[in-house]
């Protein structure tokens, strides 16, 4: 047992710190000699995810694999946005910045996992030091983003032409699992619902079943953006039937759920900070959303998930069986594109029917999820 001055320190535990009492010995005063809760590090494991928030969420499906290929290893995850990570099930989350860059630079790895092509991202692959490297990689003649090795050769090819991305018939949860070396079976989210916060929703209407209606897209890809008319057109249908629509988003879309609400009524709780926001859709029964953050949230929650979709690969979406993809009745001709080639969005040839018959056939009346 290595020691230091006659004490026992056991530096390949899980729990080690190094610079602060680990947690077992603060909450139960533990000390590493005879340590009830010793759990060794078999191996140790980076992923570099940065962002966006939907694409860090999605991600999170590799943390069930890697617990169940490499037992007792130990995950660091490098990422832009800390908070939206299960902050129990990853044993150690950096935010991306100079000090963590640093530091990792200086540490050994067994696996370093790339998910991104930004230059920074697959600078630092290049220089951290690690048995296995899975991803994409900087090349250094020219500054370039490169398959690390040929398991990253599709994902990579993908995000360069749009005639493959469009041939592609895989989903992205799919996609970074074979690019990993693993087989995609089915893994689920791995996500906190933050029940354990106390959010009080008092105010939410106590009919169910509820539908969550997350109204905007961002202001990447307004292609995707729905009109106001199409909205009232469907929330007036849901209550027709029966279900309670509660209006979803952020201060983005603050002045159009505020529109909607003196328009039909439907229920809007305001604008929250992410996690309280994260619990409000999980009191939702059903998501009604476009391709945006709050997909991702809703597929994460298991929520029934009815996704609004235009200009992406519809294959690139993974429902886990639930919920339904709908698009517009008319073929849409700009592929990830931030602006439409025909002047009017082909999401306004989605009839606001064909969102009401999907909420019907995923939320039945008959019996909401629980």
């Amino acid at each position: 047992m290595p020691q230091l001055s006659d004490t026992v320190v056991h530096a390949d535990c899980r729990h080690f710190r190094g610079d602060l009492p680990c947690r077992p010995n603060k909450t139960h005063g533990y000390v590493c000699e005879g340590c009830p809760v010793y759990s060794p590090v078999s191996q140790r494991v980076l992923i570099i995810k940065l962002g966006a928030i939907g694409d860090v969420i999605r991600t999170t499906p590799l943390l069930r694999r890697l617990r169940q290929e490499r037992p007792g290893c130990a995950i660091t995850w490098l990422t832009l946005t800390p908070a939206i990570l299960p902050q129990n099930e990853i044993e150690e989350i950096l935010k991306f910045d100079f000090a963590s860059a640093l530091q990792l630079q200086a540490r050994e790895f067994d696996v370093v996992i790339n998910l991104d092509k930004e230059k920074e991202a697959c600078a630092l692959l290049n220089t951290i030091s690690a048995k296995e490297k899975f991803g994409y990689a900087l090349r250094p003649h020219d500054g370039v983003a490169w398959p690390v090795n040929q398991l990253a050769e599709h994902k990579y090819l993908t995000g360069i032409f749009d005639q493959v991305s469009q041939a592609n018939t895989k989903p992205y949860v799919q996609e970074i699992f074979e690019l990993c070396g693993f087989d995609f079976q089915g893994e689920e989210y791995v996500f906190d619902t933050h029940d354990d916060k106390g959010y009080d929703w008092s105010r939410l209407p106590a009919a169910r079943p509820r539908i969550g209606l997350n109204t905007g897209c961002g202001d990447r890809w307004t292609t995707r953006l729905w009109s106001t008319e199409k909205w009232v057109e469907l929330i007036h249908g849901l209550q027709a039937a029966g279900y309670t629509p509660v209006l979803l988003g952020g201060e983005a879309e603050d002045a159009r759920n505020r529109e909607l609400h003196a328009a039909t009524g439907a229920a809007y709780l305001g604008t929250f900070p992410l996690p309280q926001f994260i619990n409000l859709m999980d009191q939702m029964d059903g998501i009604v959303t476009q391709v945006t953050m709050g997909m991702h949230i809703s597929i994460a929650l298991r929520k029934p998930t009815i996704l609004m979709n235009n200009i992406f690969n519809p294959h690139e979406f993974d429902l886990y069986g639930r919920g339904q993809i709908v698009q517009p009745n008319r073929e849409c001709v700009c592929f990830y594109r931030g602006t439409c080639r025909l002047g009017t969005s082909c999401m306004e040839d989605l009839p606001a029917a064909k969102v009401l018959q999907a909420v019907r056939e995923s939320v039945p009346l008959a019996s909401p999820v629980a």
